[in-house]
């Protein structure tokens, strides 16, 4: 399985954005999704997770904000993100697991994605 990992860019606090995860082959239903940020220096940390059938967990600082979602036939999953904070700022990247479940922990993954960059400004 191959990640594209797009829609990052600059953005103003308060502002949205929309990621988009596109995989190849055609087993992607049968994947778990997860977005995961890292910023330079830090550990890279879970943003949301979603199982083939849709079960989704966030992490408590994008609960209400942020909204991953998955479109099976496109072999595509998606983070729109909300109320954009300065905080926000990273790396986002994108991973696949064969599993069912919804994975919170990366080591859980198979595939990663190059990353895109969300800067927010203050």
């Amino acid at each position: 399985v191959q990640l594209q990992a797009s829609g990052g860019g600059l953005v103003e606090a308060g502002g949205s954005l929309r990621l988009s995860c596109a995989a190849s082959g055609r087993t992607f239903s049968g994947y778990a999704m997860g977005w995961f940020r890292q910023v330079s220096g830090k550990q890279r940390e879970l943003v949301a997770a979603i199982s083939s059938g849709g079960s989704t967990k966030y992490a408590d600082s994008v609960k209400g904000r942020f909204t991953i979602s998955r479109d099976n036939a496109k072999n595509t999953a998606y983070l729109q993100m909300n109320s954009l904070k300065s905080e926000d700022t990273a790396v986002y990247y994108c991973a696949a697991g064969r599993r069912y479940y919804v994975e919170i922990d990366q080591r859980g993954y198979d595939y990663w994605g190059q990353g895109t960059l969300v800067t927010v400004s203050s």
